[in-house]
């Protein structure tokens, strides 16, 4: 089986490899480290072992003297694991531990052994456009950019059946929620504001559900992997900003599986709503696998005058706005003009449909599929 090549790049050091299910962890660690001590979870009689009498690693990597890799694969089914882990970090032989999951919840909440700050953290997303070699801007937007589904022959199939998967595996197995009903009715009121800010009483009042339960519904998205929110820039703000952040799914192709479609529903607004996340979620893999610490955030003033996104790190500054038409109107350049009144030294860019790119003043006009592909860790975010 061939592997596409990816452009995550291990440490040198043990590490937590996180991501939600599909995007290839475990593929990816079996062509990287053919020669690992493999501990899966996933396989029912090795998670009861485990669960059951967590010491059973020590005696298998005290067993395994010649591998210098142990990974224990969705390490959050038994986190008793972690203790272990940490006893042979400071006690047995040397070896790189890699702790793979698809969950966060349990590392976010506390309770667990996260290895005296002996293992980073890492993550794993949906495909970049550079990694793919089938990317088509048109397909891709409809299917999004998820291991499991673009390399599978029946790409929608999977991308239906992938929520049913989490309800079922992650969330009903894991005792998350009370009601898989209420939070089935969560996902699809949820999938309105991808792209948006997230109007948590709307969504309640959608999915026939308290406020309250809304709020800890998207914590469990947001602890399985599944989405993500932008806060607003406000580094040396002149003006007043919102305080909302916009909310996301991690891919475009599992925002559209749940995103209703019928009469009543405007095709562009979900294209719109599609292309954005798209951008987002590339923007977000950019940050994680790229050298130094980027941020991803969005601005928005409280006049209602907005940036879709906003990177900012030590060697770069941009100001990027995501327009679904194929030509560029003035009123689509004011928020990045706006922003640009207050922090001159961005590159600011207008990613749209068209076929050229165009400068409109202080503004670059960007196809959004050629900057899509050109986008790479090991290069600037953007370079004219």
């Amino acid at each position: 089986m061939e592997i596409t090549p990816r452009f995550f790049s291990p440490p040198g050091l043990s590490f937590f490899l996180l991501g939600p299910r599909g995007t290839g962890k475990t593929t990816w660690l079996r062509d990287r480290l053919p020669d690992a001590l493999w501990v899966n979870l996933l396989q029912p009689d090795v998670y009861r072992e485990m669960g059951a009498r967590p010491e059973r690693l020590r005696e298998l990597v005290l067993g395994a003297p010649g591998r210098g890799d142990v990974v224990i694969d969705e390490v959050q089914r038994v986190p008793e694991l972690l203790n272990v882990v940490h006893d042979l970090m400071e006690g047995g032989p040397p070896k790189r531990y890699v702790l793979t999951g698809s969950s966060a919840r349990k590392l976010r909440r506390g309770g667990v052994d996260l290895l005296g700050g002996r293992a980073v953290v890492r993550t794993l997303h949906p495909f970049m456009a550079a990694e793919w070699p089938a990317f088509d801007l048109e397909r891709n937007l409809e299917i999004g950019l998820l291991p499991l589904v673009v390399d599978s022959a029946a790409p929608e199939d999977v991308l239906r059946a992938y929520a049913a998967l989490y309800l079922e595996q992650e969330v009903k197995s894991e005792g998350l929620v009370r009601n898989i009903g209420h939070f089935a009715r969560f996902l699809e009121a949820a999938s309105f504001s991808h792209g948006a800010v997230l109007n948590v009483s709307n969504v309640a009042r959608e999915a026939q559900v308290n406020r309250g339960t809304v709020a800890g519904f998207l914590e469990i998205l947001e602890d399985l992997l599944l989405s993500f929110r932008l806060e607003v820039f406000t580094r040396k703000a002149k003006r007043q900003t919102a305080v909302h952040p916009k909310f996301y799914f991690f891919d475009t192709g599992v925002f559209r599986s749940l995103r209703p479609r019928g009469p009543l529903d405007r095709p562009q607004e979900i294209e719109g709503a599609a292309l954005e996340g798209l951008v987002a979620q590339h923007l977000r893999s950019w940050a994680a696998y790229t050298a130094g610490e980027f941020g991803l955030t969005t601005w928005r003033t409280r006049a209602g005058v907005e940036v879709d996104f906003v990177v900012y790190g030590p060697s770069g500054f941009w100001a990027i706005e995501v327009q679904n038409s194929r030509n560029v109107r003035p009123q689509d350049l004011r928020g990045l003009r706006s922003f640009r009144e207050e922090y001159p030294k961005c590159q600011a860019l207008l990613l749209y449909r068209g076929s050229e790119r165009l400068r409109k003043g202080e503004v670059l006009c960007v196809p959004v599929g050629e900057f899509l592909s050109a986008l790479h860790p090991e290069k600037e975010l953007f370079v004219e």
